[in-house]
């Protein structure tokens, strides 16, 4: 089992950058590839980013590419997305996610989510 906990939404004006965490407990976090998803009000969850066990591999949706940088820190069981350049369009719920392979077939484990939202 892994827990994983995000952090770091919060309220922001287009154009401003975040940074989301996602915290990891339980099993060896580099033992897995992670992902970053978004769900909107009304609409489906959508694939943000993954990246690789160790980190030497990532992976975007179109939209967020040279906005978007997903990262991890094995020492610190830690995942992050650092968002710059937001538009409302980019208002979600932000969920990180464990996956046992990369490129990630199916992801085993979720977390909470994140409220990120942009306003224009």
């Amino acid at each position: 089992q892994v827990q994983l906990v995000e952090s770091g939404g919060g309220l922001v004006q287009a154009g401003d950058s975040l940074r989301l965490s996602c915290a990891a407990s339980g099993r060896t976090f580099s033992r897995y590839a992670m992902g970053w998803f978004r769900q909107a009000p009304g609409k489906e969850r959508e694939f943000v980013a993954a990246i690789s066990l160790l980190g030497r591999s990532t992976n975007y949706a179109d939209f967020v590419k040279g906005r978007f940088t997903i990262s991890r820190d094995n020492a610190k069981n830690t995942l992050y997305l650092q968002m710059n350049n937001l538009k409302p369009e980019d208002t979600a719920v932000y969920s990180c996610a464990a996956a046992g392979t990369y490129p990630p077939r199916t992801y085993d484990y979720w977390g909470q989510g994140t409220q990120v939202t942009v306003s224009s």
